[in-house]
């Protein structure tokens, strides 16, 4: 075969794959921005295994309406804006790929309102292609809806594990953040019911006792 420059949307769907190989790296992903946007309150909500259905609210600062659709734009990023940012970046993300990623290989709905804009903003995109845009009522923060993940790739679907194994995998990353960030309230609903709840108090041990339990909890402090 001789040397030819990838389509756009071909070039998309393999760069997504270096981020999100599966629904466990998606909310990764997502809890990340929500924690960079300062939010103290997380939701992820999943079904089958993510696969259908994942969402991850939060009550973060919010996107402002008019930044909204740059969100999709590979490398477009509010951290940095030159190579010496690096040097002081004290956020998780800061290459533009995260949203990117996600958009292309899903149908993606983003529901975001600025604290201190009235409205929010409705994005919905099918793999990466933005399809409506409109004004919707919402609290200030974001909601990320991600659907149908993979459906423009099958051959990266068929190496997903079964919905409960991936649903394992998607609480672990909840539990993690948790951990690591006692201070802010994590929530995590499978098939509609509520599986984990951090209280964000900043009482570690309570989260221990969460998802270890009580017994293994005092014996890891």
């Amino acid at each position: 075969m001789s040397i030819q420059i990838l389509a756009p949307d071909v070039a998309a769907k393999i760069a997504a794959g270096e981020v999100v190989e599966r629904p466990a790296n998606v909310v990764k992903e997502l809890l990340e921005n929500s924690l960079d946007a300062g939010a103290t309150e997380i939701r992820v909500e999943i079904r089958d295994g993510g696969q259908r259905l994942l969402r991850v609210s939060d009550n973060g600062h919010g996107i402002p309406a008019a930044e909204a659709p740059l969100a999709f734009a590979r490398h477009a990023t509010s951290k940095l804006a030159q190579v010496d940012d690096l040097n002081h970046i004290a956020t998780f993300g800061f290459r533009g790929e995260a949203l990117y990623s996600i958009a292309a290989v899903s149908q993606l709905t983003l529901t975001t309102r600025h604290e201190g804009e009235e409205f929010a903003v409705q994005l919905r995109l099918e793999g990466g292609h933005l399809k409506e845009q409109s004004r919707a009522g919402a609290p200030v923060g974001t909601v990320v809806t991600v659907e149908h993940l993979f459906f423009n790739m099958p051959a990266r679907k068929k190496f997903l594990r079964k919905a409960p194994t991936e649903a394992g995998r998607i609480s672990s990353v909840v539990q993690t953040y948790a951990l690591a960030y006692p201070e802010r309230r994590f929530s995590f609903v499978n098939e509609g019911r509520l599986l984990f709840q951090s209280a964000g108090t900043g009482d570690l041990f309570d989260v221990l006792a969460k998802v270890y339990g009580l017994e293994n909890a005092k014996q890891l402090v």
